[in-house]
């Protein structure tokens, strides 16, 4: 991850890689700069299938999101590790169910912060806010939270390929159980996150590593489950991240990808 210390201006480094843009170009998206899209291809000269990662988390972001909003009721939503806006952003789903609904979005890449406006277009009766913050400085992002979030209600937490962005040495499991800690009974851990499953894969990210200015550590499925502790499993649980919960009718055309997702209810 890029150190949150310093300015935006001073964090772009349009010349070096980073993950929110790279996964951009994974995308097919325009906003990422030639030393994303170069990163990007030697991932996927190494795996071609990277992109399948990309595309099954954001359609896990949306039935998890849609999920929450329409069965378990809830209102209000913090989406740490937001990336750069795409189609069925956070509050376009749970707007759509709800319009009431609040988002705040969590990034820490300077880009992410100049496309905060395609994020911040709430519906008159909800509202959004962005903060530019690092996933570890949970202190901060839940004091500047509460300005737009009822702390007391329930909160949907969404982390979506965030934690494999710190390595063990910063304890993740410790930042996420901090994070839901503050948070009242009824709310929900919505994560995903790459798996150390494929050693083809695990080659391509230990070289995407070796040119990027920020990391990213697989992990086992087993080790991902562990962001759950504590917290009750929605069903099916941990699973591979194209299995939980899949659209009725929708065509799985080729084999989920090396990427696990889950959700938790805090009891």
């Amino acid at each position: 991850m890029s150190d949150h210390r310093q300015p935006p201006g001073d964090r772009l480094r349009p010349d070096v890689p980073h993950s929110a843009r790279v996964w951009n170009y994974l995308l097919g998206g325009k906003d990422n700069y030639p030393a994303d899209a170069e990163a990007g291809e030697t991932i996927l000269t190494a795996f071609p299938d990277i992109a399948g990662i990309a595309r099954d988390q954001r359609a896990f972001l949306a039935r998890a999101v849609a999920h929450l909003t329409a069965d378990a009721g809830i209102r209000q939503f913090l989406d740490i590790g937001t990336g750069l806006p795409s189609a069925d952003n956070t509050h376009e789903v749970a707007q759509r169910l709800a319009p009431e609904a609040r988002i705040v979005y969590v990034d820490n890449d300077p880009l992410v912060l100049t496309h905060a406006r395609a994020l911040l277009t709430s519906t008159p009766e909800g509202a959004c806010a962005y903060i530019d913050a690092d996933v570890r400085d949970t202190g901060l992002i839940l004091d500047q939270a509460s300005r737009t979030l009822d702390l007391g209600r329930p909160v949907g937490l969404t982390l979506l390929g965030i934690m494999g962005q710190l390595p063990d040495s910063d304890d993740p499991w410790a930042v996420v159980a901090r994070l839901i800690a503050a948070l009242p009974a009824g709310s929900h851990l919505v994560l995903a996150d790459g798996t150390d499953t494929s050693e083809t894969l695990n080659h391509a990210i230990a070289a995407y590593n070796a040119h990027s200015a920020n990391s990213y550590h697989l992990r086992s499925p087993a080790r991902i489950a562990r962001f759950f502790d504590g917290l009750e499993l929605v069903e099916p649980g941990v699973v591979r991240t194209a299995h939980w919960r899949p659209d009725l009718g929708s065509a799985q055309e080729k084999e989920p990808s090396h990427a696990v997702s889950g959700v938790g209810r805090k009891a």
